[in-house]
């Protein structure tokens, strides 16, 4: 179908670390999964455009009607969005959880009225819009042994992934006038004054807050793996390979917390190969 053809290109160009894990997956849920990311990256692409805030709220409300169309069944073949001809086929074919999508677009909502997290229970909320939707919505088409519990762990899964991003972006999203890292996190540890400089602010305990964060995260790693022998084999490879790949990122920047002062933070494509394969062996990295 022309419309998977043109989400795998998108996840192929654009999903840097996704990428790896779904080769891994046989075509039926290979295809599912690029429909999911193609319109994960456009909620995303709203959210981080050059739009003023107006058109972004429209655009999204836009991709709410797109997934109550999906819901009603009645996308034709012939539509011209190939996203969402290629995700109404996806669900015809799996259990995805289309309301993880809303959870989502809820998320980037937040970003679009730059919400401030005084707490981490505050900061949960928004990581579990924003990435334990797409941990769900990926469970949709693993399929799983438990899928309440699996759920569970996608979620905790996701969490994780985002606490990666947001200390790898730290510097990034400073820059572009966002913190999300939570204000008593920043208080104790000294950082209230951002991370705008390719340096720690002045007096902070810098260190200190990425082990802090680094460490939280590492929980959730470790939780949120509980998944994997709930999946099959090939869906189990997937999920290690792109979970192990920002594993090792959380490794290299809780070994160096200034590199995320002074660029993106990033694994050459061997070693991101590399976790695919091990992945593929049943291995952990």
């Amino acid at each position: 179908m022309a419309a998977y053809r043109y989400c795998e290109a998108v996840t192929a160009l654009q999903a840097r670390n996704f990428s790896y894990g779904i080769r891994l997956l046989p075509e039926p849920k290979r295809l599912a999964m690029s429909a999911l990311y193609a319109l994960a990256r456009r909620v995303d692409d709203i959210g981080d455009g050059e739009l003023p805030p107006e058109r972004k709220t429209e655009q999204l409300l836009a991709t709410r009607a797109l997934l109550d169309e999906i819901r009603s069944g009645e996308v034709a073949e012939e539509d011209t969005d190939p996203i969402k001809v290629a995700l109404a086929d996806a669900a015809r074919r799996f259990p995805v959880p289309l309301d993880a999508f809303d959870e989502l677009i809820d998320g980037v909502e937040m970003d679009l009225r730059d919400a401030q997290y005084r707490t981490f229970e505050e900061l949960k909320v928004y990581c579990r819009c924003v990435a334990g939707s797409i941990g769900r919505l990926s469970l949709g088409v693993y399929g799983c042994d438990d899928p309440k519990r699996g759920a569970e762990y996608a979620d905790t899964l996701g969490l994780a992934l985002q606490l990666t991003n947001i200390l790898r972006d730290l510097r990034e999203d400073a820059v572009n006038g966002r913190t999300y890292l939570p204000a008593e996190d920043l208080a104790r540890f000294g950082c209230e004054q951002g991370f705008a400089l390719p340096e720690p602010p002045l007096g902070a305990d810098f260190a200190g807050l990425v082990a802090f964060e680094a460490e939280r995260a590492q929980g959730y790693f470790e939780e949120g793996l509980r998944l994997l022998p709930m999946l099959d084999r090939r869906s189990r490879a997937c999920t290690a390979a792109m979970a192990g790949i920002y594993h090792r990122l959380l490794g290299r920047i809780a070994a160096d917390p200034e590199s995320v002062l002074r660029g993106r933070v990033s694994l050459p494509g061997w070693e991101k190969a590399y976790v695919a394969l091990s992945g593929l062996a049943g291995g952990r990295s």
